[in-house]
């Protein structure tokens, strides 16, 4: 499967950058000294299917299967690193 790596800035609504490469979306982060987090995010398929795939989410009620609920869907599951002004924390 195909993946790339999403940053958020800290208190930003919208990603600011998508990269192919780890290593490049960390030296970007450091080379602006940016606060976020950096988040994998697998191509071609929703989070919510992703984490439902890999046995990181159990739908347990109704309300796991309706859009308002897979419209805000997240998985902690995702790897994910946090930076604080150019750091990986």
């Amino acid at each position: 499967m195909k993946n790339v790596w999403i940053f958020t800035g800290v208190n930003g609504r919208f990603p600011s950058a998508v990269f192919y490469s780890f290593d490049d979306a960390k030296k970007w982060i450091f080379d602006n000294k940016l606060s976020g987090m950096l988040t994998e995010y697998p191509v071609g398929i929703s989070v919510y299917e992703w984490a439902i795939n890999n046995g990181n989410f159990k739908i347990k009620s109704k309300r796991d299967e309706s859009p308002e609920f897979i419209q805000k869907f997240s998985s902690a599951g995702q790897n994910h690193f946090h930076f604080e002004r150019g750091a990986c924390e």
